[in-house]
């Protein structure tokens, strides 16, 4: 098995602290404050606007995106980065949409992030040609794909319990019936092997903030098969995805390829940061670090159950149903979290009763999972979790 000793020696992780919600938000890479400040100092305090040009800024979102792909299974090309992932998801749909014109049916789960809902409903408000969001439990999404399904839009993970989609069965199923498969990679980048290529995805989106450790606001991604790059219309017609966006014309022509997904300006100084992340992941194989999850997912699963009886586990045993996270519900499952949190292990909640876990090998360890066990078996057995501190709700939870 690789030794991620020297991955984690590589993040700045605080004294005293079991850091296990790298799925909602990864720890600092101890290069990004070097490199962001010297993004600040010496390539926006010294070069001013000639950076784009001198310092490469506006060929980022390309050159990121392609290292990004490499942990995807995506073609150089075919991956850029840019805005928000519930931008990137209104994108794919609205593209998948497009192509899919005799079709009214974008079929989705209850496990879906509710943003890419969101999005959907936005997007078929705004068409207004009688569209319909069908959500479906996430074991019924096999046999509701039918020939009135335009796109299929999925979150691969489950944000809440981590349970996890057959990526290629699904897409396969959906390409047999004519629609479009478009994933949500938010909990699968950085976290479970990926591979866009062999799986057929027609479209993929995800953020870079969660497992990838790109930093709070870091930039989205999005996807676009070879096979389509050249044929999506991007809904949002932005300056930076025109054919050439310095000549200023005033009608819109989409850029070639991958780059008519770009919108806005790019995010830089994000970016910076988010360079420091995947000079990580280029020494470390996503086959080891899944075979590494999975032991300390079962580990943490087995703790648990032994130590903490009254905690449901909702995430999936099985190793093929489920993504780097272990989830666990309890009636109290916020207080419990905040107790938990005051003691120095970090998870998140989810409501209505979820405590979510992340498992991320590159920088937690079985020490780690073994002791974020006892301390909250202590929590349940002395309801330390029942005090008013913990029962208040913070705005981010």
């Amino acid at each position: 098995m690789m030794d991620f000793s020297a991955t984690r020696a590589m993040f700045d992780l605080p004294e005293g602290v079991i850091y296990l919600d790298g799925n909602s938000l990864g720890p600092l890479p101890k290069a990004a404050t070097e490199r962001v400040a010297r993004t600040v100092k010496d390539e926006w305090g010294e070069m001013l606007i000639t950076g784009w040009n001198r310092a490469g800024w506006m060929a980022q979102p390309s050159v990121l995106g392609d290292r990004i792909g490499t942990l995807l299974g995506a073609p150089t090309g075919s991956v850029v980065l840019g805005d928000t992932l519930s931008v990137k998801i209104y994108q794919a749909l609205a593209a998948a949409l497009h192509m899919r014109p005799n079709r009214k049916v974008i079929l989705s789960d209850s496990g879906n992030f509710p943003s890419d809902l969101y999005m959907a409903q936005g997007l078929i408000a705004g068409l207004d040609k009688g569209h319909e969001l069908r959500v479906v439990a996430p074991e019924e999404v096999a046999d509701a794909i039918t020939e009135e399904v335009a796109a299929l839009m999925i979150t691969e993970v489950d944000y809440r319990t981590g349970r996890r989609h057959d990526m290629p069965a699904l897409t396969a199923k959906a390409h047999e019936k004519g629609a479009l498969a478009i994933w949500d990679l938010a909990h699968s980048a950085g976290a479970v092997p990926v591979d866009l290529t062999a799986g057929k995805a027609d479209f993929a989106c995800g953020c870079t903030y969660k497992f990838l450790n790109g930093g709070p606001g870091a930039p989205a991604f999005i996807y676009v098969a070879p096979q389509h790059a050249d044929t999506a219309q991007p809904a949002l017609s932005g300056w930076l995805g025109h054919e050439a966006p310095f000549a200023f014309d005033a009608d819109y022509r989409p850029g070639q390829g991958i780059e008519r997904m770009r919108v806005g300006t790019p995010a830089v100084l994000q970016m910076a940061a988010l360079e420091t992340a995947l000079d990580i992941w280029d020494g470390v194989d996503m086959q080891a670090l899944r075979k590494a999850s999975l032991v300390l997912g079962d580990l943490f699963i087995a703790e648990m159950r032994a130590r903490c009886p009254d905690l449901t586990l909702a995430t999936p045993e099985a190793h093929a149903m489920r993504g780097s996270q272990i989830s666990f519900r309890h009636p109290q499952g916020y207080a419990v979290m905040q107790a938990l949190i005051a003691r120095g292990v970090i998870g998140d909640f989810r409501a209505p009763d979820i405590l979510r876990f992340g498992i991320t090998p590159l920088y937690i360890s079985q020490d780690d999972v073994s002791a974020a066990a006892t301390i909250l078996a202590e929590i349940l057995d002395q309801k330390l979790w029942d005090r008013p501190e913990y029962h208040k709700r913070a705005a981010v939870t």
